[in-house]
C-alpha cells in the first residue's frame, strides 16, 4: 500500500517510520530542507510522560485574567478579534471543568504512557541515539499553594501507573543538586522518574536516516498547495513539485494542518499557540541541572544536554506570528538566572520560537476523517515529541486496520462531532 504522509516534523517521521515497519510505501512531503526544522527543532528537550496534562484545568479561566496584568506570565494573548482565536478560546474555557480536566488528562496519560514503551521499543531496536538522558522531571513548587493543587494531579498519576514522589525542599536538591544554590526560593517538587529528556531535532535526524534504509522516500523543499478530493476521497496532493498521489493520506502538518483541511470541509478545533527557547553553552556543569527542572510558577523547562541547556515556556496566542520581541523572552531568560544562574554561557544564547498546534481539550487528533482515505495525526500542543512515537505506532495500526494496543476512539477528531 501506498501511503503519503504530509509533514516531516516528529509526528509525520514517527507516522512514516512505524507504516514502513509493517511494509508500506511510504512518502513523506515537507517544505523545509530537512526532517524537524519547525516546531520540532528548538523545543523544550522534554519527554514527559508524567507532566502530561491539558492545558484546560479548572482555575484557568480566573488565572488567565490575573496573567494579563503581570510581566513574566506564562501565557500571554496578543489583542485580536481573530476568529479563530476566539473559537478556540471557548472551547478550551469549556474544558476547564474538574470533570472535562480528569477526563482529557487520562487521555493523555493513556497516549504518553503508550509512547515511552514504543520509544523504549525503539531505542533498544535501533540504538537511536539523541543526547538522550532518562533521569526524570523535577517539577519545582515556590509556594505552600503550588504543593496542595497538584494533590489532584497526583491521584490521576496513580490511577494512570506513572510513577512520581512528592518532594521536600531537602529532597528536591537530593535530585538536582545544582539546587542547592538556590534552595530558599523552592518549598518542595514532583519528581516523574520516568519522563526523559534530549534533542529533537537530532532524535529526527537520526529517525529520518533510519526510515530512508527501511524505504521511506522523503521530498523535502516541496510546498503542500492542495489536497484534490473525488468524491468520498482523496485523489491526489498539489504539491510544488508536482501531483502525488497514494492510497492513504496523512495529515501531520502540525499547525497548519487545519488551513490544508479546511477546503475539504473538515474543521480541526486547532490553534498554533506560540512558544520560546533559548539555547546556551554549559560552562560550569556543577551549577546545572542533571535532567528536566520544571519552574510550576513560571511554566518554564530547563533541560540539560551533553554541553548545552535548553530553555524553553511562555505559550502566546498571537496567529502565526514567528518573531521574537525581547519583552517575550524575558521570562525564560528570568528563570534560567534565577535557579541556574552560573550554570550557562548568557552572552551566547540563542534564541527560537515555535507554533504548537494546541486542541481545546490538549488531547490530540489520532485517526480517521469523514473522508475514507484521509487520516490525521496532529494537535499535540507541547507534547508532541512525548507522544509521537505512540501517535505514530497508533496511526498506522489504524490505517493498516491493525488490532491496536491501547483505546483510540476518543482521541480522533469524532470526539468533537
Amino acid at each position: 500500500m501506498k501511503v503519503l504522509v504530509l509533514g516531516g516534523g516528529v509526528i509525520g517521521l514517527t507516522s512514516a517510520w512505524y507504516l514502513s515497519q509493517q511494509g508500506h510505501e511510504v512518502t513523506v512531503v515537507d517544505r523545509q530542507s530537512e526532517c524537524g526544522k519547525e516546531t520540532s527543532f528548538a523545543n523544550a528537550g522534554q519527554i514527559s510522560y508524567g507532566y502530561s496534562s491539558p492545558w484546560a484545568a479548572p482555575g484557568i479561566p480566573l488565572k488567565a485574567i490575573q496573567w494579563l496584568t503581570q510581566e513574566h506570565a506564562p501565557l500571554k494573548i496578543k489583542p485580536t478579534l481573530s476568529v479563530e482565536m476566539m473559537n478556540w478560546a471557548t472551547k478550551m474555557l469549556r474544558n476547564c471543568s474538574h470533570t472535562n480536566y480528569n477526563t482529557n488528562k487520562a487521555r493523555m496519560l493513556r497516549l504518553a504512557n503508550y509512547s515511552q514503551s514504543c520509544l523504549t521499543e525503539l531505542r533498544e531496536k535501533t540504538g537511536i541515539k539523541y543526547q538522550g538522558r532518562q533521569l526524570g522531571t523535577l517539577q519545582v513548587f515556590r509556594s505552600a499553594k503550588q504543593l496542595q493543587a497538584i494533590e489532584k494531579d497526583m491521584a490521576l498519576l496513580k490511577q494512570s501507573n506513572t510513577r512520581f514522589s512528592l518532594l521536600d525542599t531537602k529532597q528536591c536538591v537530593a535530585q538536582e543538586p545544582a539546587l542547592s544554590h538556590v534552595q530558599d526560593k523552592i518549598v518542595g517538587g514532583l519528581h516523574l522518574p520516568e519522563d526523559e529528556t534530549g534533542d529533537c531535532f537530532i532524535f529526527c535526524q537520526q529517525l529520518m536516516q533510519l526510515a530512508q534504509q527501511a524505504g521511506v522516500k522523503f521530498l523535502f523543499d516541496t510546498e503542500i498547495k492542495k489536497i484534490e478530493r473525488n468524491g468520498a476521497s482523496i485523489q491526489s496532493v498539489s504539491t510544488s513539485q508536482g501531483s502525488l498521489q497514494a492510497d492513504q493520506y496523512v495529515v501531520a502538518c502540525g499547525s497548519y494542518s487545519a488551513k490544508l483541511l479546511k477546503p475539504l470541509g473538515i474543521t480541526l478545533p486547532t490553534y498554533p499557540v506560540k512558544g520560546y527557547s533559548l539555547t546556551l553553552p554549559i560552562k560550569n556543569a556543577d551549577h546545572a541541572p542533571l535532567s528536566t527542572v520544571m519552574d510550576e510558577t513560571y511554566k518554564v523547562a530547563v533541560t540539560r544536554f551533553e554541553d548545552r541547556l535548553r530553555i524553553a515556556g511562555t505559550a502566546e496566542l498571537t496567529g502565526f506570528d514567528l518573531s521574537i520581541p525581547e519583552k517575550r523572552t524575558s521570562t525564560i531568560d528570568l528563570v534560567v538566572k534565577d535557579l541556574f544562574p552560573k550554570a550557562g554561557e548568557l552572552s551566547k544564547a540563542e534564541y527560537w520560537s515555535g507554533l504548537r498546534p494546541m486542541t481545546p481539550d490538549g488531547t490530540p487528533i489520532i485517526g480517521a476523517t469523514p473522508i475514507k482515505n484521509l487520516f490525521t495525526n496532529t494537535g499535540h500542543g507541547t507534547l508532541g515529541w512525548t507522544m509521537a512515537c505512540g501517535s505514530g505506532k497508533l496511526l498506522a495500526d489504524l490505517i493498516t486496520k491493525q488490532p491496536t494496543q491501547i483505546k483510540h476512539n476518543d482521541l480522533s477528531m469524532s470526539r468533537y462531532s
